[in-house]
């Protein structure tokens, strides 16, 4: 039995931990890379193959049960993390050679206590070896849904939602981005420091920079994107200077346009990204509820705030549906819990949390927040609805139910930035992370007559 490789052992306990103790993968990730001392490339890679072998597992484990004598039967769990890391590593990566891949993935299972499975593990990536051409070929048939999924490891109800609403061309190019590496970006706090000073610092920490400007309309002034090892730009966040943040999330405040002095709710709070910045925009003279219902995420949001130096910002612990809050706002933002669609790239086990059940259970959640923003504003007042899913129903089917119920008129976004307009109200805009490069959002703007 060879050695297994740090970063090896790193990402098979982030796949047990995923798939058999039900733990979201980021928070596993950094509990082991910590505890496991990995740093530098040991655990940039070692994330890589956790990430992929978590994104990728519908397609391993649909050849794993077309390989199986048993359909229906899988592997004991240690045989089953190992094929999920091998079969990633065999089809999805380059960086090592295919006899030590089968051979490390047999290691771990027999350092697991499951050696009675390791000639198993063995035997299907030998095979998997042997049909590697044929398996490649599999992964770009994405001519049905069916087919899409398997390819790009996703499940088929998503892949079927897609193809019937957005087109078969655009959800193959969506489901193949989910499995891109998410975008990096981060805003600058303008009440803290200067861009241009920051990009200095950071810059000389080897981080490639980039302004969030060109063809993109929405861009928030301070954003910048970021390439390479973001310790740095932690430690900036970490001390108040920027926030980690994607153009997607911050283009929602930008739409929202919360001017000087007024008075602003943030409905769905946590953890308070968009928080600090509308508290940035309206400035100490203005008036910001933030209201989160978890008091776990609401302690974030207050912790947020008080990092960025922000002393204007009330955060309510209450129910954003019917909890008690200032009314007649200028502005109001619902960016409401939902289905997390179009932040599959960042997260790698969201796509196997999501189920239409999930997207059925939120929708009335999201109406009863809508309603209640609609109700907290003032005559004249905006309301901004976003979600960072791609769901017809969460988004522009919510925005015409709310005009039409709290006679709200619905603002043509779509011609400031017809690029971006949604292709089923085009009123509202959608990113998408194909195409635009950043979290897939949903935004639309109402007014109040």
């Amino acid at each position: 039995m060879s050695e297994v490789t740090p970063e090896r052992e790193a990402a098979f306990a982030v796949l047990r931990r995923t798939f058999e103790q039900d733990q979201y993968t980021e928070l596993a990730f950094r509990e082991e890379a910590t505890s496991r001392g990995i740093e530098g490339r040991i655990r940039a890679k070692a994330q890589m193959l956790a990430y992929g072998a978590v994104q990728r597992r519908g397609t391993s484990d649909a050849i794993v049960g077309g390989y199986s004598k048993k359909p229906g039967q899988r592997p004991v769990p240690e045989a089953m993390a190992a094929l999920r890391l091998g079969l990633f590593e065999l089809l999805f990566t380059r960086d090592g050679a295919d006899h030590a891949i089968v051979d490390q993935a047999v290691s771990l299972t027999r350092a697991a206590g499951a050696g009675h499975a390791a000639g198993f593990v063995n035997a299907m990536l030998r095979r998997a070896l042997r049909e590697k051409d044929s398996l490649s070929a599999r992964l770009k048939d994405d001519s049905s849904p069916k087919a899409a999924a398997f390819a790009h490891s996703a499940p088929l109800w998503l892949a079927n939602m897609w193809w019937e609403e957005l087109g078969a061309e655009r959800a193959r190019t969506l489901l193949a981005s989910a499995n891109q590496p998410a975008e990096r970006a981060f805003r600058v706090n303008p009440d803290r420091t200067g861009r241009e000073e920051m990009i200095e610092r950071l810059a000389a920490a080897d981080l490639e920079l980039s302004p969030a400007e060109g063809e993109w309309p929405m861009a928030a002034p301070e954003l910048v994107v970021a390439r390479g090892n973001l310790a740095a730009a932690e430690q900036a966040a970490a001390e108040g200077l920027v926030v980690m943040q994607s153009r997607g999330s911050a283009a929602v405040v930008e739409v929202l346009d919360p001017q000087l002095d007024e008075r602003v709710l943030d409905l769905c709070s946590g953890p308070g990204i968009k928080t600090g910045q509308i508290a940035s925009r309206v400035g100490r003279q203005g008036n910001m509820v933030a209201v989160e219902i978890d008091a776990e995420r609401a302690e974030q949001v207050a912790l947020q705030v008080q990092r960025l130096g922000y002393h204007h910002v009330m955060v309510a612990e209450t129910d954003g549906r019917r909890g008690e809050v200032l009314s007649t706002f200028d502005r109001a933002l619902v960016d409401a819990p939902c289905s997390d669609l179009g932040a599959l790239a960042s997260r790698p086990d969201a796509r196997w949390r999501k189920s239409p059940a999930v997207i059925e259970r939120l929708l009335p959640l999201q109406a009863d927040l809508l309603d209640h923003a609609a109700d907290s504003i003032r005559s004249g007042g905006v309301l901004v609805y976003s979600t960072c899913t791609i769901s017809r129903r969460e988004n522009a089917d919510q925005v015409a139910a709310l005009a039409l119920r709290k006679g709200l008129v619905v603002d043509d976004l779509g011609t400031l930035a017809p690029g971006f307009a949604d292709s089923i109200d085009p009123r509202c805009l959608q990113l998408m992370p194909d195409r635009d490069h950043t979290t897939g959002f949903f935004i639309s703007r109402l007014l109040k007559p």
